[in-house]
């Protein structure tokens, strides 16, 4: 190579969360920005993360609510049709306006610029380089003062007898079928697993959710497995847990799966089994940047890498993948790089959300982190049964857990199956970043008949009998 076609300060490989948070940082700093993108423009969450499953999720709970309508005295439950094309057809229009607008939109509005093609390093350590080639067989070179890897992660599927012959569907092809199946095997009881279990089943689907462990939500509390696994039985959900796949065979009828407790048939196959980093093709190891066992790019508190002008953010870096996540570590790249920042991101009060419904969240400390942590820590739990919101929106399941660290009652964490678990689990957050203690929170304003009032009452628990308490009492 003997000269790049084109320079500029900061050059972004991928176009979603992360990478557009950096380059809106960047660009207001008054910096040129180039973003990379060999695929579609905006990454996991408006293409086929976040935007669709919850569009999808959001129809199948308005369908359940039909179902369930028969709870209330003097209402008739309904079993809505339904129109699956029709149904897919609005979630890919949603989602091309939400593309639209928060992506390629946006990048119009700032100004930077948008290259189509596949990009890898070239060059060497000291003079690192982008490569881009299009589909057409064009090449450009692009040189930048910083580069970011930003390219993501993708489904992941671990090694099954006959799987890759059999063929599979993962959480993106699924979103994309042309009929609604009558049964389907979920593989992989986490996060993804869960979503779309439930919304398969609640539009109609014979649902079997399978896991290896031995609970669903395997990283959660004991408790709140347990109650999403009551959720999934009195919704009709097969769950099969301490289950692995072990063959899988296909044949004009469906799917024969082959597991270490029992076989299993279903018309479609699921797997959600997890994401891994992409970085296949980057030659990462030309300009030194280093990657761990699963591809992730290794980076330190501020995202840099092992090259002191190569970043990361996001998924491709192997921590929690989530998009609010992935577009902080975004702007903290674009301050450090252009302003020497060594500001870094506080992971220990990061919450996260499992959209079902009821929703499971949480933020900080489990009780067995804590314990891990040499933290003495007191505990209560709380069931919705307890909570007047709940009560009347005649829906008691769920719980809210609080870990509190004893003698100070200082909160170390949250953890709730509830609907609205999310907005309570935020305030959840700010009390444990602004380190309240519990009897602060019971303390704390919480208005009647919110789902967030449940916060308030599980911290009453640590010194008062709530049953004993009126509505509202102090």
């Amino acid at each position: 190579m003997a000269g790049a076609d084109a320079s500029f300060d900061l050059a972004v490989i991928g176009s979603g969360s992360a990478a557009f948070a950096a380059a809106i940082a960047a660009t207001g700093k008054g910096k040129r920005v180039v973003v990379i993108e060999r695929g579609t423009v905006g990454g996991t969450c408006v293409n086929v993360g976040c935007v669709p499953s919850k569009a999808l999720l959001a129809a199948a709970a308005a369908r359940h609510t039909g179902q369930v309508a028969g709870d209330f005295p003097g209402l008739a439950a309904q079993d809505l049709p339904v129109a699956f094309p029709a149904l897919i057809g609005g979630k890919n229009a949603l989602v091309k306006a939400l593309r639209a607008q928060k992506y390629t939109g946006l990048a119009d509005g700032y100004g930077w610029r948008i290259m189509r093609g596949s990009a890898s390093f070239g060059g060497d350590a000291d003079r690192p380089v982008l490569r881009v080639a299009s589909e057409d067989g064009d090449e450009a070179w692009i040189e930048a003062t910083h580069y970011l890897i930003a390219t993501g992660a993708a489904p992941w599927v671990p090694a099954v007898e006959g799987l890759e012959q059999a063929g599979y569907l993962t959480s993106t092809s699924a979103m994309e079928l042309g009929r609604l199946p009558e049964s389907m095997v979920v593989v992989g009881g986490n996060a993804v697993g869960l979503e779309q279990a439930q919304l398969f089943s609640r539009l109609g689907t014979r649902v079997t959710i399978v896991e290896a462990r031995e609970r669903l939500a395997p990283f959660e509390e004991p408790e709140v497995s347990t109650a999403i696994e009551d959720v999934f039985a009195d919704e009709g959900i097969t769950v099969r847990t301490g289950t692995t796949v072990t063959v899988v065979r296909r044949d004009t009828d469906g799917y024969a799966l082959a597991t270490t407790a029992e076989g299993l048939r279903a018309e479609q196959l699921l797997m959600a089994t997890g994401r891994r980093p992409v970085t296949t093709g980057l030659n990462l190891e030309r300009v030194a940047v280093k990657s761990g066992a699963l591809g992730e790019v290794v980076v330190d508190e501020q995202s840099r890498t092992t090259h002191p002008r190569i970043w990361a953010a996001g998924d491709v870096t192997g921590q929690a993948q989530f998009v609010y996540l992935a577009a902080a570590q975004g702007a903290l790249v674009a301050d450090a790089a252009f302003d020497g920042s060594r500001r870094s991101l506080d992971y220990a009060t990061l919450p996260r959300v499992t959209f079902t419904s009821p929703a499971l969240a949480s933020v900080g400390m489990t009780d067995a982190q804590a314990a891990e942590a040499g933290i003495d820590c007191d505990c209560r739990t709380l069931p919705l049964a307890h909570v007047p919101r709940a009560l009347v929106d005649r829906d008691i399941r769920g719980l809210v857990k609080i870990v509190a660290e004893a003698g100070t009652g200082r909160v170390l964490g949250v953890h709730a199956v509830a609907e609205g678990a999310g907005d309570l689990v935020t305030a959840a957050t700010y009390a444990i970043s602004g380190g309240m203690t519990v009897d602060q929170l019971a303390r704390t304003w919480a208005p009647y008949l919110t789902m967030a009032e449940a916060l308030k009452l599980a911290a009453q628990t640590f010194t008062r009998d709530v049953d004993r308490l009126s509505c509202c009492a102090e």
